[in-house]
Formats: structure tokens, C-alpha cells, sequence
């Protein structure tokens, strides 16, 4: 038996275009099962992709895509749409090696009309697109879908407020899938959201205009009338402020409010905002009660659910700064802590429900958190940041100004240091060694196991200025963790293996690597431990002793901790061969995370490989 009669027929959204509207729900139906399936096969976000199904399906009925320009925002919304769009064999591989995106990429379809991998960028580009169209001549439409999450970054509100007044026609839409501004009202809304959307309605608001313009105050009261009308009706006064047509809120799962609200939008000029109501997990009674739960998840049995893991094993690095957070609160009252929407991923939830008054989720405002963190340090406070280190690229320019330019005692906990795999090029954290040690005043550290991950985060809480400690996704080599708060001196590395006339200065992540590699060719072993201030002492020593250096970082090679560690010996005039080895200079797909690692050779078959190389080429001269 088919379970996906009517999906089969669907390859590309002209085919969807073609089915009568009442076959919507099915294809519906039929679509939600299939993600289901799918991803219990791969992994990936479900929950936010269940919820967004309808929404989908009527946004490529109703507008012609790729001609028209759907721009959504935080891409791990966008499986319908891949599916829709002839991705659906590819599903099988999502975001495996070489298999589909779990995120819009232009290089992957024309479908894909903005590549997406951090929040709040929809409107932004989507008004640039509908300017390009009216530069050209071009007729399309152009939509942004954005997420009510999102909606809290400040770049979203900066690009409505210029949207607001660039008189382009495009179309706004808030997917409110957690209810955070407000619910629907039933079929009355669902009737205001038509009329107020209707050629009838806006013909007349433009017909009235024309007829008032000629006495300024009739048609300013007459405007204000509207707006307390409206206001009184819908919760959009701030949309329309800022210069958009608020039309909304209507439920995002029924087709009869979706279709024909998107229809009468898209015959309209000028920016126009739709407030369209969803349900994470919507159609799966499991990632219905616990949509957190299945937001992001592993391979699971649909019948199941998603299992909780076992017990035993290393921890993951999360959990080993979640623990020190909580050991540390305990011990210290002035701590606080800040996340920007990224709690559980960060493994914060202990300490909010332990430490309630000392937790502060900002919402998806990365620069907001960084300053807001500042704020506290100058009256006292003692602010640990928990953020991806991709994320905190977006807080980079408040960093430099608001944290470092101010010595402020501000610590910085940067998880997904390096490659996460299936996430890839937009959540890899490639590039934080090198953005960061170009800052003064930062102390960066680097820890290669789960204790020193603990013994750093003590100790960049009791420096006197701006630290970040910077560890990779997942679990560690497996070293049991205590439960002191103890430190590390400062700008102090360590001598792991002592060996022959080869010496791997190991960054992080990769002492592990190293030490695997070193048991096979007698090398020495630095654990580097900081990135700055890096030990000139212990670098000039295995300058002076060893005939080839080697670096390792899980790091983007320029300007990253072998770059220092080659600047340092270019002081010293050191004649021993130094080699580098870290990220090459290209974002990196996604896929598997070892093979990834594989493949940039950090890994001990890699490490091998380059010391063979260089030793060669010594022997040679």
C-alpha cells in the first residue's frame, strides 16, 4: 500500500499548484508522516519543521515559486519545503555527507533563495530582493517567514523599520509557534484577517485617503480612527507603526484562513505583515507534549518517541559546564548567568531552576547579551556568558568595544568550539581563536580534557578581565571530573609525552589526536592549554630541543593559535621547521564529524601523515 499517494505526485510546487484546494489537507497529512519517517531515520529538527507543514504547502500554492522569493529565516523550519521542491529522495541523506542541507543553501536548489543558517536575516534580505525586483522591473513577490523567537534580535526590527518606510511590495510573515505575542480568536479573526486583507477593504482605504487628502485634518483624524479601530481588533499597532499592513492572527494549520489571507496579500502593494499562529510538533502527539525534547533529535522508532540517553559514559563538555556553573553559583552569590535562547542547548537548565533569579535568557540577541553581560560586570556582578562560538560572531563588534576595551570581568563559555557536523559551514565554530586572540585584554583558553574544561572556567571566573574558554561539541577523551573549583595559572601551558626530535603543540581538541599520534612516533607532547597569552617559555624550549614543531588547532588556520605560535618564534628567530596544521581556508560542509576531521587532517592518521612529510622534506636538505 502507498503511504504517500498524493505526496508521489508532487516533484516540483507547479505539481502542487495543479491540485484542486481541497486535496490540501491530504497532501498535508501525507507530507507530516513522511517527515516523521524521515528523520526518525537521519536525525534532525522535527518539531519546527512539523509545525511549519501547512504554512508550506499554502505558500507554494498560492505564490509562484522560485519566481517569487520566499526568504525564510531560521532554516531548520525549511524540510516541507525541501521536500516540496524535489529534495524529497535526498531526504535520505539530510545532512549527511554530500547528502541535502538541513538549512536553505542557494548552491543546492533555486528554491533556496537565501542561505540561512542564523536568525533574524529573513526581512533584511528579502527587502533587499524586493528593491532589486522594483530596480528591474521585475513583478515577483517577495516573503519573508520569520519566527517569533526571532523576532527578538535587533537586525529583524532594524530591517522592519527601513522595510516600513522603502515602499516596496513585499510580505512579512510571523510564525508564532509559541504563542509569545498572542492566541487566535476563532472565527471572528479568522473574518477580520480577510477583510482587513481584502481588495474591497484596502481599495477604500486608499479611496478615503484620496478624498481627505485635501483637508490635512480629516485625514489625520481619520487615520487615527483606523489605528484605535484596528488596534482594538488586532495586537499589531507596532507593525503598523512601523509602516507595514498588519493583517492576523490566524491559525497557520487551517487551510481555509491561509489560502485565502495569502491571496488577497499578494495582490496588495506596499509591505504588508502577516501574523500566522503555529504548533511545534503539530500532527505528532509526542513532539507535541515535548516539543524542546524533539526540537533537534537522533535516530529514533516513530512508534517510540525520542528514548532518553543512557546512563554512564563521559559526559559531554555542556554537562561539565553545566555542573561547574551550578558548583560555582553555589559558591559564589555574584554570579550570573546570560544565554541568548540557547539554555538547553548549553546545558544551563540546572542551574535556572536551581538559581532562578540568576538566569537571564535574553532571546536571540547575541549583541544584547554581550552588553547586558558588561552592564553587570561594571556594577559588581560577575557575568558568565553561554553561547555557541558561532553565535558569538554576531556579538563580535560589543566584545571588542562594550567588554575588552573596558577590561570588564566578563567570562565567556563557548560551546561547539570547532567542527559540529551535521549542522555545518553556518554552525561550525571555525573561526573564534582567530577573532578573539586579536583582541587586547582577552584571555583564550582551550581545554583538552573535561577537568581542565572545569579548571579553566574557575579560572577565567576569578581573573580580573575578559576570558573565554572555548570547548568543542560532545564528549571529551572521558577524565573524571572533580568537584573543586580549582585554577590554572595563567598564560601556562603543559608537557604531556616527553620524545624524540618532534614536538605537537596541541590546541584543545586535539591533544587527544596528538597524544594518539605521538605514541607511534616517539614525539613530544605540549598540551598548549591557552591560546593567549601563549607560553613563550615552553614554546622557546621545544624550539631549542626539537627539530620540527607542529601545531594543532580544530581552528581556522589564518589567525588562529598556530599563527601566534609562529609569530612568537619569528621573535625569537628560532631556526626549528614549524608546521601548522588546522582548518583550511574554505567553510567546511556538512557531514560526519570525524570524518570532517578527517579530512582537514586532524586526526592522528593526519598528524602522522604531515610529521612523515616534514621530517622527509628535513632529511632531503
Amino acid at each position: 500500500m502507498n503511504a504517500y499517494p498524493l505526496l508521489d505526485t508532487i516533484d516540483h510546487p507547479a505539481q502542487l499548484r495543479a491540485l484542486d484546494r481541497k486535496q490540501l489537507p491530504q497532501l498535508a497529512e501525507e507530507l507530516r508522516a513522511f517527515l516523521v519517517e524521515s528523520v526518525s531515520r537521519t536525525g534532525g529538527h522535527l518539531s519546527s519543521n512539523l509545525g511549519t507543514v501547512e504554512l508550506t504547502v499554502a505558500l507554494h500554492y498560492v505564490f509562484d515559486t522560485p519566481d517569487d522569493r520566499l526568504v525564510w529565516d531560521v532554516g531548520h523550519q525549511t524540510y516541507a519545503h525541501k521536500v516540496l521542491t524535489g529534495r524529497r529522495a535526498g531526504m535520505a541523506r539530510l545532512r549527511g555527507h554530500g547528502g541535502v542541507s538541513g538549512f536553505p543553501k542557494r548552491s543546492e536548489s533555486p528554491y533556496d533563495t537565501f542561505g540561512v543558517g542564523h536568525s533574524s536575516t529573513s526581512i533584511s534580505a528579502a527587502l533587499g530582493m524586493a528593491l532589486a525586483a522594483r530596480f528591474n522591473g521585475d513583478a515577483r513577490r517577495t516573503v519573508a517567514i520569520i519566527g517569533d523567537g526571532a523576532m527578538s534580535a535587533g537586525q529583524a526590527f532594524e530591517a522592519l523599520n527601513n522595510a516600513g518606510v522603502a515602499d516596496v511590495d513585499m510580505l512579512v510573515i510571523l510564525n508564532d509557534n509559541e504563542m509569545s505575542i498572542s492566541k487566535p480568536v476563532g472565527g471572528l479573526n479568522k473574518y477580520l484577517a480577510r477583510i482587513l486583507s481584502g481588495a474591497t477593504f484596502n481599495a477604500a482605504r486608499r479611496a478615503g485617503e484620496k478624498v481627505l487628502r485635501v483637508s490635512p485634518s480629516l485625514l489625520q483624524f481619520a487615520n487615527r480612527v483606523e489605528e484605535h479601530v484596528k488596534g482594538m481588533l488586532t495586537p499589531g499597532t507596532l507593525f503598523e507603526e512601523l509602516g507595514f499592513n498588519y493583517i492576523g492572527p490566524i491559525d497557520g494549520h487551517d487551510f481555509d484562513s491561509l489560502i485565502p489571507t495569502l491571496q488577497n496579500l499578494q495582490k496588495l502593494k506596499g509591505p504588508q505583515f502577516l501574523h500566522v499562529v503555529t504548533r511545534k510538533g503539530q500532527g505528532y502527539k509526542l513532539a507535541e507534549a515535548d516539543p524542546v525534547l524533539y526540537h533537534g533529535v537522533s535516530r529514533f522508532e516513530p512508534e517510540i518517541g525520542v528514548e532518553g540517553r543512557p546512563s554512564g559514559g563521559a559526559p559531554t563538555y555542556t554537562q561539565v559546564f553545566g555542573q561547574w556553573l551550578c558548583d560555582m553559583a553555589a559558591a559564589e552569590p555574584k554570579l550570573v548567568a546570560i544565554t541568548p535562547a540557547m539554555g538547553e542547548g548549553s546545558g544551563m537548565m540546572e542551574f535556572a531552576e536551581r538559581f532562578p533569579g540568576r538566569y537571564f535568557d535574553v532571546g536571540i540577541a547575541e549583541q544584547h547579551a554581550v552588553t547586558f553581560a558588561a552592564g553587570l560586570a561594571c556594577e559588581g556582578m560577575r557575568p558568565v556568558v553561554a553561547i555557541y562560538s558561532t553565535f558569538l560572531q554576531r556579538g563580535y563588534d560589543q566584545l571588542l568595544h562594550d567588554v575588552a576595551l573596558q577590561n570588564l570581568p566578563v567570562v565567556l563559555a563557548l560551546d561547539r568550539g570547532g567542527l559540529v557536523g551535521a549542522d555545518g559551514p553556518t554552525h561550525h565554530g571555525a573561526f573564534d581563536l582567530s577573532y578573539l586572540t586579536s583582541i587586547p585584554n582577552m584571555v583564550v583558553m582551550a581545554p583538552g580534557d573535561e577537568e581542565e574544561c572545569r579548571r579553566m572556567l574557575s579560572t577565567a571566573f576569578r581573573a580580573n578581565g575578559p576570558c573565554a574558554v572555548r570547548y568543542p561539541r560532545g564528549a571529551g577523551p572521558g577524565v573524571r571530573t572533580t568537584d573543586t573549583l580549582d585554577t590554572l595559572p595563567i598564560g601556562r601551558g603543559e608537557l604531556r609525552r616527553r620524545g624524540g626530535n618532534v614536538a605537537l603543540l596541541a590546541f584543545g581538541s586535539m591533544l587527544t589526536p596528538a597524544l594518539e599520534a605521538a605514541a607511534e612516533i616517539d614525539a613530544t607532547v605540549a598540551n598548549m592549554r591557552f591560546v593567549k597569552p601563549l607560553d613563550r617559555e615552553l614554546v622557546a624550549a621545544l624550539a631549542r630541543e626539537h627539530s620540527l614543531l607542529i601545531s594543532i588547532e580544530e581552528n581556522a588556520l589564518i589567525g588562529g593559535a598556530g599563527a601566534e605560535v609562529a609569530r612568537v618564534l619569528d621573535e625569537m628567530g628560532s631556526p626549528a621547521r614549524f608546521v601548522r596544521l588546522g582548518l583550511p581556508d574554505r567553510f567546511i560542509d556538512h557531514g560526519d564529524q570525524a570524518r570532517l576531521l578527517a579530512e582537514a587532517g586532524l586526526d592522528k592518521a593526519g598528524i602522522l601523515r604531515a610529521a612523515q612529510i616534514h621530517q622527509d622534506l628535513q632529511d632531503k636538505e
